[in-house]
């Protein structure tokens, strides 16, 4: 399912930006210990207290934008959009890849940068322009239980691993294109905190 191919990716790329910004782990390292602990398992209820969590997630699905076209659309009618004619059954093709790296609505669009989801105070601030998961009637309807699963998998993993590239690596960032965008191959090191 969609869900599940977002969730796969969503980690690797997860891992990956995290990891390479290794000071972006800490942070949510901490964040972690403040609002959950050692020892409780995570739950959805912390979701709310954790702002820099919920910052990066979103930044992780914003850059690494697994599927890059919304699901195709036909006009209903004859129609102009900024003086171009459609003519009615013209399909019609959201580029989601395109709006995540706007600077229209985002600056430095190319750099990973959580904190573009978070208020001068530190709390989370939904953006209009992120829309992993498209828009509208027919948006992805696994949305909410990729972004609960996506929370869950990564504050257990970071709440007991440290985690880092094998020395010398940097895996490359580039994704395998495809219908969906795939991360590389790459390897990383895991250590109980």
């Amino acid at each position: 399912s969609t869900t599940n191919i977002i969730l796969k990716h969503a980690e690797y790329y997860s891992i990956n930006n995290m990891l390479l910004f290794l000071f972006l782990t800490g942070q949510v390292q901490k964040e972690i210990d403040l609002v959950i602990g050692p020892n409780k398992m995570p739950s959805l209820e912390e979701k709310c207290k954790m702002p820099y969590t919920e910052a990066v997630l979103h930044e992780v699905l914003r850059f690494c934008n697994i599927v890059p076209l919304g699901i195709f659309h036909a006009t209903s009618k004859d129609t102009v959009v900024r003086g171009y004619s459609i003519p009615e059954g013209t399909t019609v093709i959201t580029n989601l890849y395109s709006v995540h790296f706007d600077e229209k609505y985002w600056s430095n669009p190319e750099v990973f940068s959580p904190e573009r989801f978070l208020d001068s105070s530190g709390q989370f601030v939904k953006k209009d322009a992120f829309v992993p998961f498209s828009l509208g009637r027919r948006h992805c309807l696994g949305e909410q239980l990729a972004r609960m699963e996506m929370f869950l998998f990564f504050t257990s993993l970071l709440q007991r691993f440290h985690l880092c590239f094998p020395h010398g690596v940097i895996p490359d960032l580039k994704p395998r294109l495809g219908m969906t965008l795939q991360p590389q191959p790459y390897l990383i090191c895991a250590e109980r905190r």
